[in-house]
């Protein structure tokens, strides 16, 4: 292979050339990271030496990075950012004992936008809902989702389902508070469910069916197919454009860091999500964006927040709500429900994903008098609450996350300029 040689002026040229000699690639290149300790000027590598990492792509196409640098001149962190930019170009990245590779996309037929997210609870899914709402207005749509609690195989849903119906499929043993299922509750359009397990550091699953999802969402002949990543892991299909989801409370160093900024590069563009005291303070979501910057200066960064929206009328209603929002968020949320959609909450939980306090606040609802049970589709939803529900013959309304922007972008319109380029401009 065309290997691009990564180096620095610590190590002996002599050294270099010799380890050149020994490697099983055909070296082409180049690049000096720093370093003069060894170096007395006019060094011959025998190859062509460049400043920077893409001077020496575009000069020498390298098909393969080897890297021959180390401490003091490659740390760890200057590593694994280089590493990214190297998997960014689709190229892998070697050292003395370590290996990165990029995640291996499967050709797709259809115009192809991907959603990926930095790490679970950022709100993935609603923003695909939302996008895919928006391009639905005027376009066919297909959802695509991938979970880690996702059908042995692919399954198209083509409406909204009922909670009798995922009250069903809990008790048959299968996950009904799946990510497609959340899609398919909230987006308005077909859904298409798999499943994955296990992900990289770079974001490729350990497993996954979701090719063959993705034959499945293509013989449905639609205008675009919405890829849904999760967790952290990245749909491995080709798509077109990508759209990365950072939760605002992230550590700036685990999103850029490691292999994070391998997924920034990845992106088009950068949804911020959470962005409201007292989830972040806003000197952290300038960090981010900051820190985002020192990545990719190409791709926008919105900042949005998330508000709750019933699926059904809960007005005038003696309302419990289940989310998994954090306690210091649990305020505003019941402001919101009130003054929106005039509920009463008479009690807020955020320990959907924590399925043994769940059940403490289910049993300290008994003396309360919820009417009605408002719920995220998400974790412990159907087989904890709705199940508690169905045995006090207390009604349930789902939840969705609706997201709204808060820096004066506007989401809507940079999705549908991305769009526009892989479908065509709208009528």
């Amino acid at each position: 292979m065309r290997a691009l040689a990564l180096i620095d002026g610590e190590h002996y040229p002599d050294v270099i050339r010799v380890a050149f000699a020994g490697l099983e690639h055909d070296v082409v290149g180049a690049v000096l990271l720093g370093g003069t300790e060894k170096l007395r000027g006019g060094e011959d590598y025998g190859v062509p030496v460049f400043e920077t990492l893409e001077e020496a792509f575009e000069a020498v196409a390298p098909e393969i990075v080897v890297d021959l640098s180390d401490e003091p001149v490659a740390d760890p962190p200057r590593r694994f950012r280089l590493a990214s930019r190297a998997l960014a170009r689709g190229v892998s990245y070697v050292g003395a004992d370590f290996r990165f590779d990029p995640v291996r996309f499967e050709p797709f037929e259809l115009p192809a936008l991907a959603v990926i997210g930095t790490g679970k609870r950022v709100g993935k899914t609603a923003v695909t809902g939302h996008i895919a709402r928006l391009l639905s207005r005027d376009r066919e749509v297909v959802v695509v989702a991938m979970g880690r609690g996702g059908p042995r195989e692919p399954v198209v849903v083509d409406r909204e389902p009922e909670v009798a119906e995922l009250l069903e499929l809990s008790r048959a043993g299968g996950h009904a508070a799946s990510d497609y299922l959340e899609g398919a509750a909230f987006a308005s359009v077909v859904t298409v469910g798999c499943r994955r397990a296990g992900g990289g550091l770079a974001g490729a699953p350990f497993y996954s069916n979701l090719p063959a999802a993705a034959e499945l969402a293509a013989s449905l002949a639609p205008d675009l197919v919405v890829f849904e990543g999760s967790g952290a892991a990245i749909p491995p299909v080709k798509a077109g454009k990508r759209i990365l989801v950072v939760g605002a409370a992230q550590d700036p160093a685990t999103v850029i860091g490691y292999l994070g900024a391998y997924r920034v590069l990845l992106s088009d563009l950068v949804v911020l999500t959470g962005c409201e005291e007292p989830l972040a303070e806003q000197d952290e979501v300038e960090k981010l964006r900051r820190a985002i910057a020192e990545v990719s200066s190409d791709a926008p960064v919105i900042e949005t927040i998330f508000r709750p929206r019933p699926v059904a009328d809960v007005s005038g209603r003696r309302v419990a709500y289940f989310s998994t929002a954090p306690a210091g968020a649990h305020a505003r949320l019941r402001e919101h429900l009130r003054r929106e959609h005039g509920a009463e909450i008479v009690h807020i939980s955020g320990n959907l994903s924590r399925r043994p306090e769940l059940r403490a606040d289910l049993a300290s609802l008994e003396a309360r008098s919820a009417e009605l049970y408002l719920v995220e589709l998400k974790a412990a939803a159907i087989d904890v609450v709705a199940e508690t529900a169905a045995e006090r013959g207390v009604p349930v309304v789902l939840c969705d996350n609706e997201v709204r922007t808060v820096d004066g972008e506007n989401l809507d319109e940079r999705v549908l300029d991305l769009v526009d380029n892989l479908v065509g401009v709208r009528a």
